[in-house]
C-alpha cells in the first residue's frame, strides 16, 4: 500500500474553509496516491458526484480513491470501500463489488482485529494510536505497542494494516517504524500553514527519512 492513506473528509474541509475537490486535487498534486472520500452526512447524490470528482482527477495520476463505508456508492462508481464496524460486513460488500475490489476494514480492539483477518479482507485498519478529535465516540486509544501487536497479527496472515486515529506529522515517522503499511491521516494534512499539497510531500519525506520533517 502507498505509505500515506489520504483521507478527504467533508466535514473537515467545510472546517478548514476548503473546497473537496480542491483539498483532493491538491494531496494528488503533492504525490498522494491512496484517497478515501469520506462524507458522513452528505445525501447520496451529493455523495456519488463527489466521488466521481474525485475518482476523475485521481485517474489522471493512477491514485487509487475508495468510499467511506457506503458500499452502494463504491460499486456506482467502480471503486473499493472501507467498512467500519457498523458497516455491511466483508462477505457482503464482497458480494456487491466482486472478488477484486478493494475492501478494508476499520478494527479498535484485538478482538475486532483478529475477526477481521478471518474475512476476505484487502487491508485492515487498527486504531486510534493517539486521541482524535475527528471521531465521535471514540474508542479507547491503542498506542503505539497496541499498533505493534496488532501489525505482528496482520503480517502473520499476510495483510496490510493500516494505522489510524490522531496521527501527525510529528507522529507519522514513528508510526510507520512500528510497521504500518500505511498511516490514515485526516485532519492534520489540513493543518500548518502550508499548502495541502506541500503538506502531504512533507509526510512522505518523513516516511522516506524516518523521522519527523
Amino acid at each position: 500500500m502507498f505509505p500515506l492513506y489520504a483521507i478527504v473528509d467533508v466535514d473537515v474541509c467545510a472546517r478548514a474553509g476548503r473546497p473537496v475537490a480542491d483539498v483532493a486535487h491538491d494531496y494528488l498534486a503533492g504525490g498522494a496516491r491512496l484517497l478515501q472520500v469520506r462524507a458522513k452526512h452528505l445525501p447520496s447524490g451529493a455523495f456519488l458526484e463527489l466521488v466521481d470528482a474525485v475518482a476523475a482527477q485521481a485517474r489522471t495520476v493512477g491514485a487509487t480513491v475508495l468510499v467511506n463505508d457506503r458500499v452502494d456508492i463504491a460499486a456506482t462508481a467502480g471503486l473499493g470501500v472501507h467498512l467500519g464496524q457498523g458497516d455491511l460486513s466483508v462477505a457482503d460488500a464482497r458480494a456487491v463489488l466482486g472478488p477484486l475490489a478493494i475492501v478494508g476494514l476499520s478494527t479498535h480492539t484485538p478482538a475486532q482485529l483478529a475477526a477481521a483477518l478471518r474475512q476476505p479482507v484487502s487491508y485492515v485498519a487498527f486504531g486510534p494510536v493517539f486521541v482524535t478529535a475527528t471521531k465521535a465516540n471514540l474508542d479507547p486509544v491503542v498506542g503505539l505497542s497496541g499498533l505493534a501487536d496488532a501489525v505482528v497479527a496482520a503480517r502473520a496472515v499476510g495483510v496490510p494494516l493500516v494505522a489510524i486515529g490522531g496521527i501527525t506529522l510529528a507522529t507519522a515517522a514513528r508510526v510507520r517504524e512500528v510497521g504500518a503499511a500505511s498511516v490514515a491521516v485526516i485532519a492534520d494534512l489540513l493543518a500548518g500553514p502550508e499548502s495541502p499539497d506541500a503538506r502531504v510531500r512533507r509526510f512522505i519525506q518523513a516516511f522516506e527519512r524516518g523521522q519527523p520533517v
